[in-house]
């Protein structure tokens, strides 16, 4: 290899790199509702967020989630998930933050997703990873679409009232109770960052 392909190659590498950190390192924001229309997310007849106003099904069984029972009058943490992932570990984390939390007002809602092409086909996988691998005990979504035009609902409302689409497998979204403020992190940001835990202790405390 001579000198001027060596030095392509390392750009091409370099550039690689740039954009990975790019989709990986989505700087935290938040979204407040304006004068107008009061909130981010309206509530539903049923008491809870308008987005949140469904049932889904639960990862690797015939149950279903209902997350509006599940998340009325609660502050809301939604995050996508990946098995296969460098940031996998962000699992014992989350499980963490809820076990800290839940009693206060906090759920969280997982979505496995392969949007990455870092999740099982499998759910009985999935479920592993998840459940007897990191003990996880906050509700887990059945594996779904977390960006483009195939998104769930609920990413496809999040993605619309702030802009940000998932970059990468664990981002997250907090939701205050009252939908009227939204805060975005990237997967970088971890679960037990004091970054996180302040947003929810804010917004818990404003219930």
């Amino acid at each position: 290899m001579n000198k001027i392909s060596q030095i392509e190659v390392i750009m091409r590498i370099c550039a690689a790199v740039v954009l990975y950190l790019a989709l990986i390192a989505s700087p935290h924001i938040t979204m407040a509702a304006d004068d107008t229309d009061g909130s981010l997310f309206q509530s539903s007849p049923n008491g809870c967020l308008a987005p949140l106003d469904q049932s889904m099904r639960a990862l690797h069984s015939a149950d279903q989630h209902n997350l509006c029972e599940l998340s009325k009058g609660k502050v809301v943490m939604v995050v996508n998930t990946a098995s296969q992932c460098g940031f996998t570990g962000q699992f014992a984390d989350l499980e963490n933050l809820y076990q800290t939390y839940q009693d206060q007002g906090l759920v969280i809602f997982g979505f496995p997703s392969d949007s990455f092409r870092q999740e099982y086909e499998d759910e009985e996988a999935t479920a592993e990873v998840c459940f007897r691998n990191f003990g996880v005990s906050f509700p887990m979504m059945a594996t779904t679409a977390v960006r483009g035009d195939d998104a769930n609902s609920v990413f496809a409302a999040l993605h619309s009232a702030t802009g940000q689409a998932p970059r990468w497998n664990f981002h997250k979204y907090i939701i205050s109770a009252d939908g009227q403020t939204i805060s975005s992190f990237g997967s970088r940001v971890n679960p037990s960052s004091t970054e996180i835990t302040e947003v929810i202790e804010a917004a818990l405390a404003a219930r």
